[in-house]
């Protein structure tokens, strides 16, 4: 599913932001560990198990990436689904491709 939604989004403009991956490995790995993200495999779960227009809540202990960020308001435009995350900061309520911290985390 995950894939599927890659595709997606990068259709929408996604580029994988890989400068925060501080790994001594190439670019194309980076990428792909970039793409296995905890948040990233939950919202692709949640899309395949949650009933439109019910929102995906997702919790996780660490910060949000940059990278994640960027991709989960993609998801949330492209597939039209409310994402509420919480990090180890603040709530992210993402819809239409927006999230309200305003891009400030």
């Amino acid at each position: 599913m995950w894939e599927n939604i890659l595709q997606k989004i990068k259709l929408a403009g996604y580029i994988g932001n890989t400068s925060e991956a501080l790994f001594d490995i190439d670019e194309e790995e980076k990428e792909n560990s970039l793409h296995r993200h905890s948040e990233k495999l939950a919202i692709a779960y949640g899309i395949m198990k949650i009933q439109a227009p019910g929102p995906i809540r997702i919790v996780k202990n660490l910060r949000v990436c940059e990278d994640c960020h960027t991709a989960t308001k993609l998801i949330s435009k492209v597939f039209d689904v409310e994402l509420i995350v919480r990090d180890r900061n603040r709530f992210h309520h993402f819809k239409k491709g927006v999230c309200s911290c305003m891009d400030y985390w």
